[in-house]
């Protein structure tokens, strides 16, 4: 696949899901929505779903959405390293743009909210008790399950250009919505699972320059870099896995 399809998929598809991942965060969040204070399993729920929409419109250029997952498929050789770069930019723009569209649709609910300086959960993640070390475990824990069950699933297959592709007919999608969801319950409780680069920072960036939200907190640049490397690292460790033991 060329470089302008990959990024134009890639772009889609991360906007909607984290779109759909940070509305349903804010569905919870802001008052007067018709799900205010759905709970830590409606965000979950949310989430799982926001990835197999988003994967689903990106399933032309292998629905990535993720650079932690990119690189992981580079490293497992399963994506050229010449598309990478391509990937990743991509990613993150859908990211800030994902996040702007979030915003567009609960602008009103956001100008009625009356503690606009705790917005920026709704867009990116942070831990409950931080230590910046730990919070990298966690991270990269959740992503090593997530990029464990990419590569090892038997779903899992790849083009000869190494573009992964599950197929809708196989259900791989909705395969990887149900692990988003698991690790969400099981593994979400210390750091918001970020699991992705994109889906924190992109938002992170959208919500610090570019959302006119009246009296909205800091974004919080010195947590901002463990949802980026933990999520890398333990992608990472899944391919070199993968690498030592490939599926059959």
């Amino acid at each position: 696949m060329d470089a302008g399809s990959i990024f134009l998929w890639e772009l889609l598809g991360t906007s909607v899901l984290i779109l759909l991942g940070t509305g349903v965060v804010a569905n919870h969040v802001l008052r007067r929505t018709n799900g205010n204070g759905g709970g830590p399993l409606f965000i979950n729920v949310g989430w799982g779903f926001a990835v197999f929409a988003g994967a689903s419109v990106a399933a032309p250029s292998g629905a990535h959405l993720n650079p932690a997952l990119t690189l992981s498929l580079a490293v497992a050789d399963r994506t050229e390293w010449a598309d990478v770069p391509v990937y990743l930019v991509a990613q993150l723009l859908g990211g800030v743009l994902g996040a702007l569209l979030c915003w567009a649709t609960y602008k009103l609910q956001f100008d009625d909210h009356p503690e606009p300086g705790g917005t920026l959960g709704i867009f990116a993640t942070a831990p409950q008790i931080p230590d910046r070390l730990w919070n990298v475990v966690t991270e990269a824990v959740g992503t090593f399950v997530l990029v464990a069950f990419v590569l090892f699933s038997p779903a899992f297959r790849t083009t000869e250009g190494g573009i992964p592709d599950f197929g809708n007919s196989a259900l791989g999608y909705a395969g990887v919505a149900f692990v988003v969801i698991v690790i969400g319950t099981s593994l979400g409780g210390p750091t918001g699972y970020a699991i992705n680069p994109a889906r924190d920072l992109g938002p992170r960036i959208a919500y610090a320059f570019l959302m006119p939200i009246k009296g909205k907190g800091a974004a919080q640049w010195g947590y901002s870099w463990v949802p980026v490397v933990g999520p890398i690292v333990g992608g990472v460790l899944a391919a070199l896995l993968f690498l030592a033991y490939p599926a059959a």
